[in-house]
């Protein structure tokens, strides 16, 4: 089988890859190692980020990020991931995301390491919202998709690539790594929760390695400061920053606050484990290290709106967050560096691109809450594009 580009992934960033290298004009096959739903993007809940706020700008977002990433992240690629933000949005409209909205306008909520109320959001759902809506549009497409196929070799060919993907294959012009990051692989090996899918072992980037490509940052994994430690069934996942932003603090054990609630993800996770390193924090039920989240403190309508999913998934476990305090301690869940690219998302190895987390310099060392979306899109879409271009050249 031959094709223009073929995407490696069916996150949002290959998902957005995809639509943009079709309607670029290229033949555009998918291959995905699981399911096209099995992704991390689905899973995806606190929201995205533009700047939309009368107070705001892309600008502002940019030094946000700059700031938050301890000025490591490559500040071509911010400018380029915040002044593309409000187009992505409306992209993303156009394809059949519809985004919660108040007054008039979109409903805007401020998060960690953010000057600005700029996060939108699909109530506690963004991810699988953006996911699912991309997905219709590559199924309703052309786009050939090959599903439980994953990539095993990579080589470059006369005419671009030839790829293995499961029991298929492929021949391509240019290819796009979109097979997201390594964070269930680690947290297995160091006995960890997190956040991820089990599909999150990051093969594919050791196979472009092998073909050439550079890393950067590639050490620097994160952990969301508000895993969830109790009951055992939120054990692992990733309680929405949004609850932060709508009202709840980080209390140790003598109910005190112990740090900035709506801090940068690494300093609100670092504190967290220091109070507990001190002997104050507390034990959840089977006797693992926490500290309280008071979501007490949000008020019932914004919760509704903003944090239904998460409300549902606590009283399934017998415990109401709004009339109890929960039980949160940092999980793994990102890889902030990975493939080095360019402002085109093409690697360091001509006619092989990389969007979404397997590739890094957007967050440097330390990703802010909603950026993860949006460089899925961002960089998702100039990977298709310049895929399709340099496949026609």
């Amino acid at each position: 089988m031959s094709f223009d580009v073929l995407v490696i992934g069916s996150g949002a960033s290959g998902l957005a890859a995809a639509v943009s290298a079709h309607r670029a004009g290229a033949r555009v096959g998918l291959a995905t190692k699981g399911s096209l739903q099995s992704c991390n993007s689905a899973k995806a809940q606190g929201g995205i980020q533009a700047a939309f706020a009368d107070d705001d700008s892309p600008e502002q977002h940019a030094d946000d990020v700059w700031k938050s990433s301890h000025e490591t992240a490559d500040r071509r690629l911010v400018e380029i991931l915040t002044s593309e933000a409000p187009g992505a949005i409306h992209w993303l409209e156009e394809n059949g995301v519809e985004f919660t909205r108040e007054n008039g306008g979109y409903r805007l909520a401020r998060c960690g390491g953010a000057s600005r109320k700029r996060l939108l959001q699909v109530g506690d759902r963004t991810g699988h919202a953006i996911t699912t809506a991309l997905r219709d549009v590559v199924e309703a497409s052309t786009i050939q998709t090959f599903p439980k196929s994953p990539l095993s070799e990579l080589e470059q060919s006369s005419n671009g690539w030839r790829a293995r993907c499961g029991d298929h294959v492929i021949d391509a012009a240019t290819v796009v790594l979109a097979a997201g990051g390594r964070c269930w692989k680690v947290a297995q090996e160091r006995g960890e929760l997190c956040t991820n899918h089990p599909g999150a072992t990051g093969e594919v980037t050791q196979i472009a390695v092998g073909a050439g490509a550079e890393t950067r940052d590639f050490d620097a994994l994160q952990y969301h400061p508000n895993g969830g430690a109790w009951p055992p069934n939120m054990q692992g996942y990733s309680i929405p920053e949004t609850t932060r932003a709508y009202g709840a603090v980080l209390l140790n054990a003598d109910g005190e606050e112990f740090t900035d609630s709506l801090g940068p993800r690494d300093a609100v996770s670092h504190a967290i484990v220091d109070e507990v390193a001190q002997g104050k924090g507390v034990e959840t039920p089977d006797g693992r290290p926490a500290v309280y989240l008071d979501t007490t403190r949000i008020a019932e309508d914004d919760a509704n709106v903003s944090l239904p999913y998460m409300l549902r998934r606590y009283r399934a476990g017998g415990i109401d967050p709004l009339r109890e305090r929960i039980f949160t301690y940092p999980v793994l869940h990102y890889q902030n560096g990975g493939l080095l690219i360019d402002t085109s998302s093409e690697t360091t190895v001509e006619g092989l691109y990389a969007c979404g987390e397997i590739a890094g310099g957007t967050h440097g060392r330390n990703r802010m809450m909603g950026n993860s979306l949006l460089e899925c899109c961002v960089f998702g879409r100039r990977a298709g594009k310049a895929a399709a271009e340099k496949a026609r050249s």
